[in-house]
C-alpha cells in the first residue's frame, strides 16, 4: 500500500480518508479533489449526504421552481469549509453560462446559481452530486497529512463517483487498490 506524499497534481483524484485520519469529520470519507496546487487543495467530500436536507428541500428554500423531481436526491456535506455555499461536481454534460471549472474530461465543478436553476428545469447535467461546504488545506497541509499516513489516493471513476452508493463508496474506493477496509489499521509505519 503506497501512502507516499504524492509529488503529482491530484485533481481529478479520490482522497480516501484513513483510519488514523485525526479529524473526525473526515472519518471515512472519500475526497474528490477539484484542484491542487503548491498553493493549497479544494476538494469536495462525495459520500456524506445531510440527513437535513435533500436537493428538492434545498431549491425550494432558494425559490427555484423544478420542473424534474428532485426529492430525496441527496445533498452532501462536501466539508468544512463554507458549509452555506454549494458545489455541483458533476459530468461534462453541462457547462454554467458563468462559470465552470473542467477537472478532468469526465468531471466539472460548477459553483452557481445557474447550475441549481437548470437541474430544476431539467437540463441540468446526467451526473451530479450536490454539496454544501468543500474541505481545503493551505499550502502544504495536504502533503504533511499524506506523510502521516492520513489518506489514500486512487483514481477517480465515473462510475465510483456518481453511480456507487454513499455508504458503499470508501470501501469501493479502498478495493480499486486492492485493500479491504477490514484489513485497516489505525497504526501505520514506514518500512
Amino acid at each position: 500500500m503506497n501512502t507516499a506524499v504524492p509529488s503529482t497534481d491530484l485533481a481529478g483524484k479520490l482522497l480516501i480518508a484513513m483510519p488514523s485520519m485525526g479529524d473526525q469529520r473526515f472519518a471515512n470519507s472519500v475526497v474528490f479533489v477539484c484542484a491542487h496546487s503548491d498553493e493549497g487543495a479544494m476538494g469536495l467530500i462525495i459520500n456524506k449526504a445531510t440527513p437535513e436536507i435533500d436537493l428538492g428541500m434545498l431549491l425550494e428554500q432558494l425559490s427555484i421552481d423544478t420542473d424534474e423531481p428532485v426529492e430525496g436526491e441527496p445533498v452532501h456535506f462536501g466539508g468544512p469549509v463554507e458549509t452555506g455555499r454549494g458545489f455541483v461536481l458533476h459530468s461534462p454534460d453541462y457547462t454554467s453560462v458563468v462559470t465552470t471549472l473542467e477537472v478532468t474530461d469526465a468531471f466539472h465543478m460548477t459553483a452557481t446559481l445557474d447550475i441549481l436553476e437548470e437541474i430544476g428545469r431539467g437540463t441540468g447535467p446526467a451526473d451530479r452530486i450536490m454539496c454544501l461546504g468543500y474541505a481545503g488545506w493551505g499550502p502544504g497541509q495536504l502533503e504533511a497529512e499524506f506523510a502521516e499516513n492520513g489518506w489514500l489516493v486512487c483514481e477517480a471513476t465515473r462510475d465510483l463517483v456518481f453511480s456507487t452508493p454513499d455508504d458503499e463508496k470508501w470501501g469501493a474506493a479502498l478495493a480499486t487498490l486492492g485493500v479491504n477496509a477490514v484489513t485497516l489499521s489505525s497504526e501505520g509505519g514506514r518500512a
